[in-house]
């Protein structure tokens, strides 16, 4: 296990001889295009494939959640444009073949939906034995008079599916508050239920302080009701949260882009419920900084691996 060392104080992170972890992401380079970073600590990332695409077929913001067949689900869509929702399967995270596609009835969730679907993300669900898969959609068009009205009418929909074949009827608002949301994912909390950890999309200003930051609302079941989320866990003007468990399952571990592409910072929390704090780092300080990724990266999401999948990742895709 990790010591505890006084504040400031040089810190060794711990390493779990059994785990590991990806991170699959896009980079500032290639927006879009599957990248992807591992980390033993949780903390310290590098660049698998010397920084190039692991995949040259993939498209999104990517998501991948472990199925209950053991095998990897890899979600994205092609633009905010396309009409589909695309899955693919690998049993290994090296090899991704396509797994099949969903077309959501947008106004079937919101009548005043746009023809839009942003940043699709998927996790499965044990106790229900379902797929949680969620996206953003907007209800007012951009303009460039006022252009923060697209992002304010931005509403998280959701579908279950048991196979990602078969989805439970017609998309639904996750959150039934009035609040503008995006990039939001979901997160079992033991007995305690679910976290959704959601970007709150308003825009920054005296009447609404806790824009562009991300927060946490927390439920007893899956689909909620999820109360008013809590106060922010980030700076302003951050964006595409993801969240991992340290590797002696003591902390959680909440990244998110400065975005746009600028850095990544962490906050880091006793429980899902708090206390939590930022950590240190991109400071050009090295003794002072407590976690570092590759430079250049984007939206994606961090899964624990095990440390054979950690070798056979960076066998097929080497420096």
């Amino acid at each position: 296990m990790a010591q505890e060392a006084p504040p400031g104080a040089p810190v060794t992170p711990y390493v779990h001889p059994a785990k590991a972890y990806l991170f699959a992401h896009m980079t500032k380079a290639r927006y879009g295009v599957l990248h992807y970073s591992v980390s033993l600590d949780g903390l310290h990332w590098r660049a698998l494939n010397g920084g190039r695409p692991v995949s040259n077929e993939y498209r999104g913001h990517a998501s991948i959640a472990k199925g209950p067949d053991g095998r990897w689900y890899l979600v994205g869509n092609r633009s905010d444009d396309d009409p589909l929702i695309r899955f693919s399967v690998s049993d290994d995270l090296i090899r991704w073949t396509p797994f099949g596609t969903y077309r959501p009835d947008l106004k079937a969730g919101m009548r005043d939906a746009l023809p839009r679907i942003g940043a699709p993300k998927l996790m499965y669900d044990a106790p229900s034995r379902r797929f949680l898969l969620t996206w953003h959609t907007p209800t007012v068009p951009g303009d460039d008079r006022d252009p923060e009205r697209y992002w304010a009418s931005q509403r998280t929909l959701y579908v279950t599916s048991p196979d990602l074949k078969a989805f439970t009827g017609p998309p639904r608002r996750l959150f039934e508050w009035d609040m503008a949301t995006i990039d939001t994912i979901v997160q079992p909390d033991g007995a305690r239920g679910y976290c959704a950890i959601v970007k709150d999309e308003r825009y920054p200003s005296f009447e609404w302080p806790t824009g562009k930051t991300i927060r946490v609302s927390c439920a007893p079941r899956l689909t909620g009701p999820y109360p008013f989320p809590g106060p922010p866990l980030s700076p302003n003007f951050r964006e595409a949260p993801t969240l991992i468990r340290s590797p002696d399952d003591r902390e959680w571990w909440l990244y998110y882009e400065q975005y746009a592409g600028t850095a990544y910072g962490l906050t880091r929390g006793r429980t899902l419920q708090g206390p939590w704090y930022q950590a240190s780092g991109n400071t050009g300080m090295p003794a002072w900084d407590r976690f570092g990724l590759p430079p250049g990266v984007r939206h994606g999401s961090m899964i624990a691996i095990s440390r054979r999948e950690y070798d056979g990742l960076a066998r097929a895709f080497p420096d």
